[in-house]
């Protein structure tokens, strides 16, 4: 048997993608994926999805330590990104009110929640009876099941994949604060690890979380995932 080493030129090149320390390299494109803050709590009740409903209000000042947390851990220095929705918008501007100061945001629509059709509004306790297939265990439905006039979870992945390759590309070399979902940022999990979309539920994004990914030359780099501020 033949054992072959890499010479040291290649193994220094191969350290420059390594993480070793806590402090992110500057100059690589990285996205700062914010899921938004806990909605309304009758809103809670049904599937609420791409539809607009708004965050509750109560949350909003008793989770202001977690919003100062997140002005003081993002990058000074960013692209801010929201979803079509209003609480997305409303989560950033919080964020912003923390402590981290106005910055214009821009509309990304691909970075929506999953679109649930016919299935809007409807209670959690009636879901069942309208599934063709069983659900995620941590997810309404599973991936493959498409609502009437709405969109899967591959669906998401699918278009949640191409805008990330779409806005490292322009983007290419900063920071990107988006505050999102927690549909579309499983499925940017799913696209960066190559995954399918079944796989990506299995990962908890909790409201507020901060989950981030880099863009290197190579591919994608998870950083961290689900990393709630100030805890």
């Amino acid at each position: 048997m033949t054992i072959t080493f890499s010479s040291p030129a290649v193994q220094h090149a191969n350290q420059g993608n390594f993480l070793d320390t806590p402090q992110l390299a500057p100059g690589i494109t990285r996205f700062w994926l914010i899921r938004h803050a806990l909605v309304e709590q009758n809103a809670r009740l049904r599937l609420y999805g791409a539809l607009d409903v708004p965050l509750c209000p109560d949350s909003l000042i008793a989770q202001r330590p977690m919003y100062e947390a997140l002005a003081a851990r993002l990058p000074k220095q960013a692209r801010w990104l929201v979803s079509p929705l209003s609480r997305t918008r409303r989560t950033a501007q919080a964020i912003q009110d923390a402590g981290y100061g106005p910055v214009s945001m821009d509309v990304e629509p691909a970075l929506i929640e999953q679109n649930l059709g016919d299935w809007h509004n409807l209670p959690h306790r009636d879901l069942s009876q309208h599934l063709r297939l069983a659900p995620h265990p941590f997810w309404s439905v599973s991936a493959t099941e498409c609502p009437p006039g709405g969109e899967s979870m591959l669906d998401v992945c699918g278009r949640v994949g191409v805008a990330l390759d779409r806005l490292a590309e322009a983007y290419a070399g900063q920071d990107i604060v988006a505050v999102s979902h927690g549909g579309a940022i499983r499925a940017a999990l799913a696209h960066a690890l190559r995954v399918h979309p079944e796989t990506a539920l299995h990962f908890s994004i909790q409201n507020l979380s901060l989950t981030i990914l880099e863009r290197l030359d190579v591919g994608w780099r998870v950083v961290t995932v689900n990393e709630l501020p100030g805890i």
